[in-house]
């Protein structure tokens, strides 16, 4: 429940491949350190990426749990794609709300965010394909802050055991 199914530095490095190969045809989205930095920033590699993932037949759907709907929604203009705030991630609710307007089976939605306790076991709890990224920059907020350690060490026990699965 704790753990993703994949784990990548950065959104830019999930692949058209990677997602063809685990039968995604949908990702749903996390903002806060994961599209954007604490400062709002959206690097052009993002929009590159997301913009590539798209021409190429993926659905992209914001999903945050953040109050602020003018960021999330600036976002998305830029990106292009929908998006929903107020999110209450780790529930199922915003997930399988997303899930309906994507009109995709759970099976063949994948959920990236950099938070465990919110993207991964929600995605997780929804039986989606869940990837886990580092954080864009270590600036959180004080709401995220005081989970980083505990997710460093869950992800420290995640790259042991996928280490040893190579063994």
């Amino acid at each position: 429940m704790i753990y993703p199914n994949s784990y990548f530095d950065k959104v830019e490095q999930i692949t058209i491949e990677f997602l063809r190969e685990n039968k995604i045809k949908a990702l749903i989205l996390d903002v806060d350190n994961t599209l954007i930095d604490y400062y709002r920033n959206l690097s052009k590699s993002v929009i590159d990426w997301a913009k590539n993932i798209k021409e190429q037949g993926i659905k992209l759907y914001i999903l945050s749990n953040t109050n602020h709907r003018e960021k999330v929604e600036e976002v998305a203009k830029q990106l292009e794609i929908p998006y929903q705030n107020l999110a209450k991630k780790p529930f199922k609710s915003g997930f399988l709300k997303v899930q309906k307007q994507l009109q995709e089976n759970k099976e063949n939605i994948g959920v990236v965010g950099d938070q465990i306790f919110t993207d991964v076991i929600g995605g997780n709890r929804c039986k989606m394909f869940t990837i886990l990224v580092e954080p864009i920059t270590k600036k959180d907020f004080w709401y995220t802050a005081w989970k980083r350690p505990i997710e460093n060490k869950i992800k420290e026990k995640y790259r042991n055991k996928q280490t040893k699965e190579k063994s």
